[in-house]
């Protein structure tokens, strides 16, 4: 287990907690003054309260909570958030309403998921041809039904 630095912005900002011993995302919590409207078709930028210092070489990845997305279908606008090592201002989410119905989400409410996971870099390599595989150049399906 890392230890990673994190600040309170707003004083109402609740620490993300794991729901069990194996949980991979931590859940992030919106930090809000009074309930909010998020309407079908629309999205809405979240507030955490919070920011923190993700370790060089991790990434902070924001996922969709499964029960928020199928349940109220409420999932990040942008599908997967990243956070690098080097940002320190406040996390912030973006949910979009993909639901038919408006969605209310209260102060507190779990909204998103953070992972923290390592990464690599690449020095790109420009060559003049790529080594063969059986796969080849297949995409989009090609390997299945």
């Amino acid at each position: 287990m890392k230890t990673i630095n994190i600040k309170k912005l707003n004083e109402k900002a609740i620490l993300p907690t794991y729901g069990s011993e194996y949980s991979a995302g931590a859940d992030l919590y919106a930090c809000l003054d009074e309930p909010v409207t998020v309407k079908s078709g629309e999205a809405y930028l979240f507030h955490t309260g919070l920011a923190m210092e993700i370790p060089e070489g991790y990434a902070g990845l924001i996922f969709a909570r499964s029960g928020l997305a199928t349940k109220k279908g409420l999932a990040p606008s942008n599908k997967v958030g990243v956070i690098d090592s080097d940002y320190r201002g406040e996390i912030m989410v973006s949910l979009f309403n993909h639901s038919k119905e408006d969605r209310v989400v209260e102060h507190g409410e779990r909204i998103a998921q953070l992972v923290l996971t390592p990464y690599i870099t690449a020095d790109w390599n420009i060559v003049d041809e790529l080594n063969e595989t059986v796969r080849g150049s297949g995409g989009f399906g090609s390997t299945g039904k």
